[in-house]
């Protein structure tokens, strides 16, 4: 029998894994990725008697081969929080799913360790743009002021790692970027001992320099969109700089938007910082996906765009 764990190659995705694997030390093949790789479990060659532990992708984006494995009896169990769309009832399914928007994959997996080690779930919620939930757990361990900025980098630096249009773009993989991180118990002996994290973390603040210095596509009231030259710098910076402007002004719904090199944009979008709400269901329309508070579009074709940013500005209008 073997075992597959498939886990999203940002901060939350990685450190869901690790918890699990301390709490449950099983051998096992990794399969992870950057964060355009969604439909990761079509990827699993998994076969009768095999089992699959999936972790912070959508259900939704992978509905297809998760039919493929039940139908040829292999067991899944399934944590995440982004909207799932139906799921399916199955004796070899398992889920543990919260689409609440102050949530992550990393704080489910932390309820199911109980807490054994929540050290990971606080860096995954600082990464993930969850702050008032990573305080909220760092308060639960007492920890020192200096002890939550050295978690919110390492959950920074992770999650900013898993953005690019392909793996040339990261400055390493996740997978070998978890590799890592296995040789680790503890996310503070991982910072001690870490100089990629300190290069990551250096890296993301030159490609935000650049990204602030992007004057808005459109401002009101209500939202604003940034549109970013195809570079480099941009397609690692994404939904960092999306992060970024959600937390700096959360009254405003924001979309960074890239240009792709054959035409129209990838988008990064966040719902007002005070609502938390109705990201997915606004990138659904334009056939992306993600949760409730943020959200992604692989290819918004350019003349959507003024539709798209009218949606944007109306989207939360009676909130």
């Amino acid at each position: 029998m073997m075992h597959y764990d498939v886990c999203n190659g940002d901060a939350d995705g990685l450190f869901a894994l690790r918890q699990l694997r301390m709490a449950d030390p099983i051998e096992s093949i990794v399969v992870t990725g950057i964060k355009r790789d969604i439909a990761l479990l079509g990827r699993v060659p998994a076969i009768a008697g095999d089992r699959v532990t999936v972790l912070d992708i959508a259900l939704e984006r992978n509905r297809d081969a998760l039919d493929r494995l039940l139908a040829n009896d292999v067991a899944v169990t399934w944590y995440d929080h982004h909207a799932p769309g139906p799921i399916p009832a199955h004796p070899r399914l398992t889920t543990h799913i919260d689409t609440d928007p102050e949530t992550c994959t990393s704080v489910l997996v932390d309820t199911h360790c109980h807490g054994r080690f929540r050290a990971w779930a606080v860096a995954a919620a600082y990464g993930d743009n969850l702050p008032g939930t990573a305080e909220r757990l760092a308060d639960t361990l007492a920890l020192a002021p200096a002890a939550r900025d050295e978690l919110r980098m390492l959950g920074e630096a992770v999650n900013y790692n898993a953005y690019g249009d392909s793996e040339a773009d990261v400055r390493i993989h996740p997978a070998a970027l978890y590799r890592w991180l296995a040789h680790y118990a503890d996310p503070f002996d991982a910072m001690a001992h870490a100089s990629i994290v300190r290069e990551l973390d250096a890296l993301r603040r030159e490609d935000l320099r650049h990204a602030r210095e992007v004057p808005p596509h459109h401002k009101d009231d209500r939202c604003m969109a940034v549109v970013l030259p195809d570079a480099a710098w941009s397609r690692r910076v994404l939904g960092t700089f999306a992060n970024e402007l959600a937390l700096r002004d959360p009254q405003r719904a924001h979309a960074v938007l890239k240009r792709l090199p054959d035409g129209g944009y990838a988008v990064s979008m966040r719902a007002p910082h005070t609502t938390l709400r109705g990201a997915a269901e606004l990138a659904r329309e334009f056939g992306g996906g993600g949760r409730a508070a943020a959200a992604g579009i692989d290819r918004l074709p350019e003349e959507e765009l003024p539709r798209f940013i009218a949606r944007l500005a109306a989207a939360w209008r009676a909130g």
